[in-house]
C-alpha cells in the first residue's frame, strides 16, 4: 500500500506502538466508550501483525514550514481491520473507522475506505465487510451510494447495549456491509459511472429526527420503535432473498434503503 498525501492530510499504515496508542486514544474520544467497551492497544498491534490493517490519517500540528512532511503529525482518523474467513474464503473485516469531529463531512471517511481497498486488493483480498448502524443516515448513504457496498444480513443487538452515547443506549443492531472491491458495481460507483439497474422491491425509511430521538431520554422510545419496526422489515426482506442495493436521502434529511435482488454476476 502506498502512502497518500492529499492537501494537508497524509494517509498511511500505522506501525509504531506509539501510533497504536494514539489510535486507542482517538477511539475513546470519538465513541466515548467506557473502558469495558474499548478495543485494547494490543488488538491494534495484533491486527497489524496478522494481515489486518491499521491505517491512519495525519496532519501537521503546526502550520509553519513549506514541506508537508515537516513537523509533528497529529492523528485525525484511523481504520482498524482484521482478517476473517467464511465458506473457505478469506476477507477483511473492517471493525472501526474513526474520524475526529472537526474533520468530518469533508470526505475523509471515504478516502480512508479507498486506502483500505488499495491495500486489500494489493494483497489479494476481494471482499471487505463491516457492520453499521442502520439508523445512521449519513453513514448508510456513504456505504451504499458512495462506496457501492451491499447488505443482506442483519445482526440483532450485536454488541449489546454499549456505553457510547452515540448509540443512544439502544440495542446495537447492525447491517453487514459487503464490499466486493473488484466488482463492476463498485468500480462503477467509484468512477462515477452508471451502475447496474435493479427493480426496487422494498423500501425501508429512517426519519431525519432519529438523531434527536436517540439523544434525549424523553424521546428514546420513538427511536426504539423505529429500530424495532425496521428490524422486522429487514429480517423479512432478507428472508425473501432481497438485498440493500441503493439508498436515498431527501431534502429534509430523511433516509431510505432500497432493496432488490442481488445478481451474483455483478461481483465479476
Amino acid at each position: 500500500m502506498t502512502e497518500m498525501a492529499t492537501g494537508k492530510v497524509t494517509i498511511r499504515k500505522c506501525e509504531a506502538l506509539e501510533e497504536m496508542q494514539t489510535c486507542f486514544a482517538l477511539q475513546k474520544e470519538v465513541w466515548k466508550f467506557s473502558d469495558a467497551d474499548l478495543v485494547p492497544v494490543r488488538m491494534f498491534v495484533v491486527a497489524a501483525k496478522i494481515g489486518g490493517q491499521v491505517i491512519g490519517a495525519f496532519v501537521r500540528k503546526n502550520a509553519e514550514g513549506n514541506d508537508e512532511r515537516d513537523g509533528e503529525k497529529e492523528l485525525i482518523s484511523f481504520a482498524l481491520a482484521i482478517p476473517g474467513m467464511r465458506n473457505g474464503h478469506c476477507y477483511l473485516h473492517s471493525h472501526m473507522l474513526a474520524v475526529r469531529q472537526q474533520y468530518r463531512n469533508g470526505g475523509l471517511g471515504r478516502r480512508m475506505k479507498l486506502h483500505q481497498r488499495e491495500d486489500a486488493l494489493a494483497r489479494g483480498f476481494e471482499l471487505m465487510e463491516w457492520t453499521f448502524d442502520p439508523l445512521e443516515i449519513k453513514n448508510a448513504y456513504l456505504n451504499i451510494e458512495k462506496l457501492g457496498a451491499i447488505a443482506r444480513r442483519y445482526n440483532v443487538n450485536q454488541y449489546g447495549i454499549t456505553s457510547s452515547p452515540l448509540q443512544g443506549y439502544l440495542p446495537s443492531d447492525r447491517l453487514v456491509a459487503e464490499w466486493w472491491m473488484k466488482s463492476k458495481r463498485v468500480e462503477a460507483v467509484l468512477a462515477g459511472a452508471p451502475r447496474a439497474k435493479f427493480e426496487c422491491r422494498a423500501r425501508i425509511d429512517v426519519p431525519a429526527e432519529i438523531y434527536e430521538w436517540k439523544a434525549a431520554a424523553a424521546t428514546r422510545a420513538q427511536a426504539l420503535a423505529v429500530q424495532e419496526g425496521n428490524r422486522e422489515r429487514f429480517t423479512r426482506a432478507f428472508a425473501e432473498g432481497l438485498s440493500v442495493l441503493g439508498y436515498e436521502r431527501d431534502g429534509r434529511g430523511n433516509g431510505r434503503f432500497l432493496l432488490g435482488e442481488w445478481d451474483e454476476s455483478w461481483r465479476y
